[in-house]
């Protein structure tokens, strides 16, 4: 079964502080579905062709299907709803390939 992933990019992030309570809730709820945080915060970035040096935030799943039904999940949904006004982040769950 291919692993599921979540990846996170945060091309602005005004207020760092404002993330607490949505890294607490979030990081607890990725936790209770067995994901693995594999970069994130401090994390250094080299960025290429169009790319931008951002934040970015990887984290790992058993499978597809449990990184979708995670942030799916009530308490994943609690965490998005703890996020800073006005936050700007690209968010994608992508499929491994093996």
């Amino acid at each position: 079964m291919a692993k599921g992933y979540w990846v996170s990019v945060y091309p602005t992030i005004t207020d760092p502080e404002g993330f607490d309570v949505y890294n607490e809730l979030a990081g607890a709820a990725v936790k209770a579905a067995s994901g693995r945080l594999l970069a994130g915060i401090g994390s250094r970035v080299v960025a290429h062709e169009a790319g931008i040096a951002e934040r970015v935030v990887l984290i790992e799943f058993d499978s597809f299907e449990q990184a979708v039904a995670t942030y799916e999940s009530e308490s994943y949904q609690e965490a998005l709803a703890e996020l800073p006004h006005g936050f700007e982040r690209d968010f994608r769950i992508i499929e491994g390939l093996d």
